[in-house]
């Protein structure tokens, strides 16, 4: 009896075990492949990255080009503050706060624009508009506490108004007990102008009032998902932080969302964020974090207060759930003893693109010291990150994919002896013939839109729409970006 029992327990759980098993397949096996269009992917995570073997993402660091601007005029001063840069047709634009010195409460704080024809060499465009010790020959565009940390940018919504391209957010908690949380009055007012130097306040109130907002609050028009994104900081547990929000029109906000981060990534002072849409991938939010640490002081005797900056770097999908596989810094100090005094190195919000092998962007220097200044950041096109392998040879498979293409380029980087090779694969894994490793010649050199060539040739039109892997071969080699092109 008590056999028979057991026999009968164990083909009940064995019953139990397989339909639990049956209805969990169906579910992994709904799970789509990633739709890749036809647009180029970034390898700055593992986003398509099934699995690896003997290589790692790696981070590369700016390289410190020439000085383009320094804050020496009397309306400006060692703590201008919040760069945002501009392109717009054939120009350059960098706005920033012309601070003189005076509290972050004071109506006495200036909006000041400079311009540029090749993102190198700028020059202050005498706008005429407001007037500063007698004079409006000056290049201001605002006066007011919204100058604080005035943040423009250009409104690429196809349904904004003509006379309301150029907006910005800009203001600040008025000073209370709990500021900190957002229970004080005051917050971010909405901006727009035609021409980016003529402003007015959309409505007379603030639009964003729930934050913290001591620092450069950002707004852009994401072409992904067709709505305005605003990243605005908070403190969190005593932490500089930042927070997402959306909005249809710029005026009526979601509540924010603090940004979210992996387990094991430490929390950690950011003071800004600088983050921007990736120019050749909009779906990708790139970001450039002004990293604070409090405590530390490098230079005695200093004016200003404790704390050293650097600057990190992290990409998103979303706009709240945030990839840090990369922990150091992007941007160091350096050997200059300027730059270890508070508030330094400073991304400015904005990168641009001339269409070359490099992307610019703009990081400030000598905070609070009379030669405040900003000097231009140079990486390669795409360039933040690669899929790295040394002399060993390293490969990754992708997830099952999609694409819409007609050929697969890669933006890469090898040694004179390094190489990469793709292998296109089904979607359980086995090679397609024709586009096997063995098919394709080994690809060598340095360049930002390589056709891939294997011996059936490049022309992938017939397996659009298919699900497929990729496999990838790297040998002392980076691989930067990948799309499948028109």
């Amino acid at each position: 009896m008590r056999l028979q029992v057991r026999s009968a327990f164990r083909r009940i759980t064995l019953r139990a075990l397989c339909a639990a098993l049956t209805l969990a397949l169906p579910s992994f096996a709904a799970v789509p492949p990633l739709d890749l269009g036809n647009r180029w992917e970034l390898f700055v995570d593992e986003f398509l990255v099934a699995a690896k073997k003997d290589l790692a993402l790696k981070l590369h660091e700016p390289v410190r080009r020439e000085i383009v601007l320094a804050t020496d005029r009397a309306w400006e001063g060692p703590t201008s503050a919040y760069f945002s840069v501009i392109p717009e047709g054939q120009k350059i634009r960098l706005y920033y706060r012309g601070s003189a010195a005076v509290s972050d409460h004071s109506v006495e704080q200036f909006t000041c624009v400079a311009e540029s024809d090749d993102g190198i060499h700028f020059t202050r465009p005498r706008v005429g508009l407001i007037e500063f010790a007698g004079s409006k020959d000056n290049n201001i565009v605002w006066r007011g506490v919204e100058s604080h940390n005035f943040a423009p940018f250009l409104d690429l919504n196809p349904a904004a108004r003509l006379d309301e391209r150029y907006k910005a957010l800009g203001g600040i908690k008025d000073k209370g007990t709990n500021w900190q949380q957002g229970e004080t009055p005051g917050g971010l007012y909405a901006l727009a102008s035609a021409d980016g130097f003529t402003w007015r306040k959309l409505r007379p109130a603030p639009v964003l009032t729930q934050g913290a907002f001591d620092s450069q609050n950002l707004a852009l028009w994401d072409v992904t998902r067709g709505h305005y994104t605003s990243f605005t900081r908070i403190f969190a547990n005593r932490m500089r932080a930042i927070q997402s929000a959306t909005s249809p029109d710029l005026l009526t906000w979601s509540e924010g969302t603090p940004h979210r981060y992996a387990a094991g990534v430490p929390a950690e002072h950011f003071y800004t964020s600088a983050t921007i849409v990736c120019p050749t991938a909009p779906h990708l939010f790139l970001s450039f974090p002004k990293r604070f640490a409090t405590n530390r002081t490098k230079v005695p005797g200093h004016r200003g207060g404790p704390g050293v900056s650097d600057t990190v770097f992290m990409t998103s999908r979303d706009g709240v759930t945030w990839d840090r596989p990369f922990l150091e810094a992007w941007a160091r100090p350096g050997p200059d003893l300027k730059n270890w005094t508070e508030r330094s190195n400073m991304v400015a919000c904005g990168l641009y693109d001339d269409g070359g092998p490099e992307w610019s962007l703009y990081i400030s220097e000598h905070y609070r010291h009379p030669d405040h200044r900003i000097r231009r950041l140079t990486v390669r096109r795409q360039g933040f990150a690669s899929m790295h392998a040394g002399v060993r040879i390293g490969e990754f498979t992708t997830p099952p994919l999609v694409f819409s293409g007609q050929k697969l380029q890669l933006n890469y980087a090898t040694s004179a002896t390094g190489s990469v090779r793709v292998e296109l694969q089904d979607e359980s894994g086995r090679p397609l013939p024709g586009f096997t490793l063995a098919d394709m010649p080994e690809l060598f050199g340095d360049e930002f839109a390589a056709t891939v060539k294997w011996k059936a040739g490049s022309d992938l039109t017939a397996l659009r729409g298919q699900t497929v892997r990729l496999r990838v071969q790297l040998k002392d080699a980076d691989l930067y970006a990948l799309r499948f092109a028109d």
